[in-house]
């Protein structure tokens, strides 16, 4: 069974995600951390539960997702795995962060293996199902386990709405058409962890959401 860790992270609140089952194994997803003391209560964690970090996940690759590659990198010599077409269309981290006005330092980590849609990420025990959901960025990614029934979703879908559209390479009809084909047709009781706020479910989604 995964146990789903969540830490929020940065200047933007975002959710980074550690996810690990009963052999140890584990997958850090959207690495948001920032401050030395946000390095250490994820580092603290992964030494506490004895886990070993075997993937370093992207959703996508807006800055507020990225801010922690490079620790990560520094500290367990993971590289970051995102969909190619974020690569293509984004601007790197640090434009990314001249454009926002934030001033601190970040280093562009090179991605060290290209995921897509339907690929499976192995660990311990446990998988993930890949999928693509565009339209928030080009390669927008979600993380699906059916086995234990959640997903981990990034900024396509949140409580009550859905991820902005208005950045590089973002498409608001997009986005709608794949998050109700590749999101809202997972089972109802599936739990989506999103990359800001609480989490929700499918059918919470499918009935209230006001965009969808």
């Amino acid at each position: 069974m995964i146990t789903v860790k969540s830490f929020e992270f940065n200047y933007f609140s975002v959710n980074t995600y550690l996810l690990h089952d009963e052999t140890g194994e584990a997958v850090l997803i959207d690495c948001g951390c920032f401050r030395k003391e946000e390095e250490l209560e994820l580092s603290n964690y992964i030494i506490l539960h004895k886990l070993t970090l075997k993937h370093l996940l992207c959703t996508h690759l807006h800055l507020d997702h990225v801010f922690g590659n490079g620790f990560v990198s520094r500290t367990y010599g993971l590289r970051p795995q995102a969909h190619k077409a974020d690569v293509d269309a984004l601007p790197s981290p640090q434009e990314q962060a001249r454009l926002f006005g934030i001033q601190d330092k970040i280093r562009a980590i090179p991605i060290g293996k290209y995921i897509v849609g339907n690929d499976i990420v192995r660990f311990g025990n446990s998988e993930l199902l890949v999928r693509l959901v565009p339209g928030h960025s080009p390669g927008s990614l979600i993380f699906y386990s059916a086995k234990d029934g959640f997903a981990i979703v990034g900024d396509a879908i949140f409580k009550g709405s859905i991820g902005r559209t208005d950045l590089w390479g973002g498409n608001h009809d997009v986005l709608i058409a794949a998050i109700k084909d590749k999101v809202l047709s997972l089972p109802d009781d599936t739990i989506l962890y999103p990359g800001h706020g609480p989490a929700t479910n499918v059918i919470d989604e499918n009935l209230n959401n006001p965009f969808l």
